[in-house]
């Protein structure tokens, strides 16, 4: 009794625990997605520069991380050549950039609870990408599914009721570059054995974006700030909404590490449906029904597409279970049969 208990104990642990990873990282998800709306909402707080803002973002992370590794040591580098740098990690920097640069500037045309419908391609994207770039095989049914989640989003932005093409052009890119950095890590990290966790991918990647971002940043933001002389940089506000993002990437840390990347994409889902009725009910961005048919058909494919997942993880758990004890039966095997007897017991030694 007393040892069902301490593991009932030791499980609810666990599931308390768990159920706080998530918590913390829709907060944290949630509050970065309305902050960057915030201040890049023209009606808000009403500063429309999504590159700057970016690159205030890369930069404070960069230098957090830097202490963290260098200074502090909270975590150790990970070893990687320059020839892995510059073929590895200053490509899929390229994408972060320039996926996060366009995703910030969706928020200035479009309201929050439409981005997040937008989003739900996420998988669409990952699995087309996947395919172009061999790392995933077509399947029948996933496709369908693909299908099912896209013909979803189509019927949420028909029923959207301040559709701008130009802002959805934007995101649909967004989703695009995004999900090719996702195919590209495991393509060019995750298949060399290469594994970053936030603060090391920050270490290393955050100032990358800083030197890709820059080149748009010059051209295009750069002319339009040195005209507008009157602006103040606000620390309040700019510092606190880099501390956020920062503290996003080490909930993602906790997130995936304590528990799975699964989880994550489930409770994103339930992050999503949070930040709809928050756009719908505090900012008053208007939510029509289509939008919530769309997005609540967008939102089963999904669903269907985690659980796909959860599946395919479970049979590949038990492949390999099954593999550990063949091993280790042929292992035995092995032992018995060099001590020169069937049952593994050396025979009796004559005089």
């Amino acid at each position: 009794m007393g040892k069902d208990g301490a593991l009932s104990n030791g499980l609810v642990k666990k599931i308390i625990l768990s159920y706080t990873y998530v918590a913390i990282w829709i907060f944290l998800s949630f509050t970065v997605i309305v902050y960057n709306k915030y201040i890049l909402d023209r009606k808000l707080y009403g500063w429309p520069f999504p590159i700057s803002l970016t690159m205030i973002h890369m930069s404070f992370c960069s230098s957090l991380a830097f202490l963290l590794v260098r200074v502090f040591k909270v975590v150790d580098p990970v070893s990687l050549s320059l020839n892995v740098y510059l073929t590895c990690i200053l490509p899929i920097g390229a994408l972060y950039s320039v996926s996060l640069w366009l995703s910030n500037s969706a928020y200035i045309y479009l309201s929050v609870s439409f981005i997040q419908m937008l989003k739900a391609l996420m998988p669409v994207a990952v699995y087309t990408i996947g395919i172009l770039f061999k790392k995933d095989s077509f399947n029948n049914s996933t496709m369908g599914n693909m299908l099912a989640i896209s013909v979803g989003v189509a019927i949420a932005a028909y029923g959207e009721a301040k559709y701008d093409s130009w802002g959805v052009l934007l995101q649909l890119l967004a989703v695009l570059f995004e999900a090719t950095r996702l195919v590209m890590i495991q393509i060019l990290l995750t298949s060399k054995g290469i594994s970053l966790n936030p603060i090391t991918s920050l270490y290393y990647v955050a100032p990358s974006c800083l030197v890709f971002l820059s080149i748009p940043w010059i051209f295009v933001e750069l002319p339009v700030l040195r005209e507008n002389s009157s602006f103040q940089f606000d620390f309040a506000i700019f510092g606190t909404n880099s501390l956020c993002a920062f503290a996003l990437n080490l909930a993602v840390f906790l997130l995936v590490g304590k528990t799975s990347a699964l989880t994550m994409n489930v409770a994103g889902v339930v992050k999503d449906w949070l930040l709809i009725a928050f756009s719908w009910s505090v900012i008053k961005d208007t939510v029509t029904p289509l939008n919530l048919i769309g997005y609540g058909l967008a939102f089963l494919g999904v669903a269907y597409y985690n659980h796909q997942k959860l599946q395919a993880m479970k049979a590949k758990e038990a492949q390999k279970k099954s593999q550990q004890a063949d091993e280790e039966a042929g292992r035995l095997l092995t032992e018995r049969a060099s001590n020169g007897s069937p049952d593994g017991k050396k025979g009796d030694s004559q005089a």
